[in-house]
């Protein structure tokens, strides 16, 4: 079983930055995927962010340019790195490890203010 505990939630006004953290409770390399989704009040839990086992990065069109997801191997940990946060951005962050199963996280809130 693989646990996966986001962190680095919080309220930030719009424009601002923050970093999401997913720290793996085992080698992460062996993934063949980790991203991020997001899950908004009312809305269903929609695609954001995600690093494919090759390195290659694919992001949904509301936060390309905005979002940067990353890897720190050696620390079994995803990141999302959130820039020019805007109102909408506004949701449960959860992190998600594909292998032969899918794992989740508990979910991380971030509240963009204006």
């Amino acid at each position: 079983q693989v646990q996966l505990v986001e962190s680095g939630g919080g309220l930030v006004q719009a424009g601002g930055s923050l970093r999401l953290s997913c720290a793996a409770s085992r080698t992460i390399f062996r993934f063949n995927t980790m991203g991020w989704y997001r899950q908004s009040p009312g809305k269903q839990r929609e695609f954001v962010a995600a690093v494919i086992s090759d390195g290659n990065t694919r992001y949904a069109d509301s936060v390309r340019g905005r979002f940067t997801i990353s890897t720190d191997n050696a620390k079994n940990t995803v990141y999302l790195q959130m820039n020019r946060l805007k109102l909408e951005d506004t949701a449960v962050y959860y992190c998600n490890a594909l292998a032969r199963s899918m794992y989740w996280g508990q979910g991380t809130q971030v509240t963009v203010s204006s």
